[in-house]
C-alpha cells in the first residue's frame, strides 16, 4: 500500500461586480447569487488541491455579516481547511472592496464540503493536508468543530425520522 500524498492548501481568489439582476428591489445582493459564486470558488480551490473533478456535498455555517450592494466589487477567497479520505472542507470568505483606508471588509463566510471523484464518478482519495501557520491551525480546528456538529445534528435528525416510520 502506498503512502498518501501530503500537501499544503493554497488560497484561490476570484473577483466579481454585483449587477442589478443579482439583487432585490432594495439593491442588496441575493444570498443565492452570492452562494453560487462562493460554491464555484470553493470548487476551484478543491480542484486545485486534489487535482480531481469535484462535486459539492454540503454547505455549513453560512454567516451573512454585512450586506452587499449593486455596484460593489467583491473578492471571494477559498481554501481547503480540512480533508477526509475523499472529501475536502473549504472555508470561503467574501470581502467587499471598499477601497481607500477601509480596504476589504468581510461580508460573508461559509464552509463547503466537496468530494473528489474519478472519471466513473467514484470517490477518490485526496492528499493529506499540511498545516503550516497558526491561522491555518485555527481554521482547521474550527472546521473540525463544524464537522463534529454536523455529525451530531445528522444523528438527531435520523432519530426523529426513525420515530415517524
Amino acid at each position: 500500500m502506498s503512502e498518501r500524498e501530503r500537501k499544503p492548501s493554497e488560497a484561490i481568489e476570484t473577483w466579481n461586480f454585483v449587477f442589478p439582476n443579482q439583487s432585490n428591489p432594495y439593491g442588496n445582493m441575493f444570498g443565492g447569487e452570492l452562494l453560487a459564486i462562493m460554491d464555484s470558488t470553493a470548487a476551484l480551490a478543491a480542484i486545485r488541491y486534489s487535482g480531481r473533478t469535484v462535486s459539492t456535498a454540503s454547505v455549513e455555517r453560512v454567516i451573512f455579516k454585512r450586506p452587499i450592494f449593486v455596484g460593489d466589487r467583491i473578492k471571494t477567497v477559498a481554501k481547503v481547511v480540512l480533508v477526509g479520505s475523499s472529501s475536502m472542507m473549504v472555508r470561503t470568505d467574501v470581502f467587499v472592496d471598499k477601497g481607500g483606508d477601509e480596504g476589504d471588509v468581510l461580508s460573508t463566510t461559509a464552509h463547503f464540503t466537496l468530494v473528489a471523484f474519478d472519471e466513473e464518478r467514484n470517490p477518490v482519495t485526496v492528499p493529506d493536508l499540511i498545516i503550516e501557520t497558526d491561522k491555518e491551525k485555527k481554521h482547521f480546528e474550527l472546521a473540525e468543530q463544524i464537522k463534529a456538529h454536523v455529525g451530531r445534528r445528522e444523528g438527531r435528525i435520523k432519530n426523529v425520522v426513525e420515530k415517524w416510520k
